[in-house]
């Protein structure tokens, strides 16, 4: 499947080394020309064992790439992960200011169906603004859902590999269907995918 993921920090690097692991042709975006040409060297800033060989070893094989132009990672995708920070306001809200550019990046440069995910820690009512910012930028049919992370520091890759569930809110059957498809290595060990 080819996989973008939108933001390379810690969840992006993890999600995006561990679904190139799996077979997947995965590239990675970040507005940070110097950290995607640091991670382009095999260069990981974050400490997270398993990490900087699984980037190392799918940079090597071709699964796995960097790039700050978010608007290509969107076109050569059919899955799309938004893996950017929601640091907390004053008043301990998520700030969604970066999840909703990134959604209307991926609006104005869709240019067929993808599947959009949520990864960053967001509020309840987060998918419908970002469908709100993508549909009023493309005639393209965008189904919008949402993968909440469970990684613990220390163990993210080992979390993201052998999964005690995995939690899924789907807006189609479309989306159900693939999502289930690419989780499908990591929930061997009998993990439950969870559908809302």
């Amino acid at each position: 499947m080819n996989i973008a993921v939108v933001g390379s920090g810690y969840v992006g690097l993890v999600l995006g080394g561990c679904l190139a692991e799996s077979g997947n042709d995965v590239v990675c975006a970040d507005i940070d020309a110097d950290k995607v040409s640091r991670l382009n060297n095999g260069e990981v800033s974050i400490y997270e064992p398993g990490l900087e060989p699984l980037i190392e070893n799918n940079l090597a094989n071709g699964r796995l790439t960097f790039t700050t132009d978010v608007s290509h990672a969107v076109r050569s995708s059919d899955v799309i992960f938004i893996a950017v920070g929601t640091p907390s306001g004053e008043d301990g809200s998520a700030d969604l200011r970066h999840v909703l550019e990134v959604a209307r990046t991926i609006g104005e440069s869709m240019d067929a169906e993808k599947i959009v995910i949520t990864k960053s820690t967001v509020p309840v009512g987060t998918a419908k603004l970002v469908r709100e910012e993508i549909e009023d930028r493309t005639k393209e049919r965008v189904h919008v859902c949402s993968n909440p992370e469970f990684l613990k520091e220390g163990a993210a890759v080992e979390d993201f590999m052998r999964p005690d569930r995995v939690v899924l809110g789907v807006d189609s059957e479309y989306a159900e269907r693939v999502l289930r498809k690419l989780y499908a290595p990591f929930v061997r060990s009998g993990a439950s995918i969870l559908i809302m």
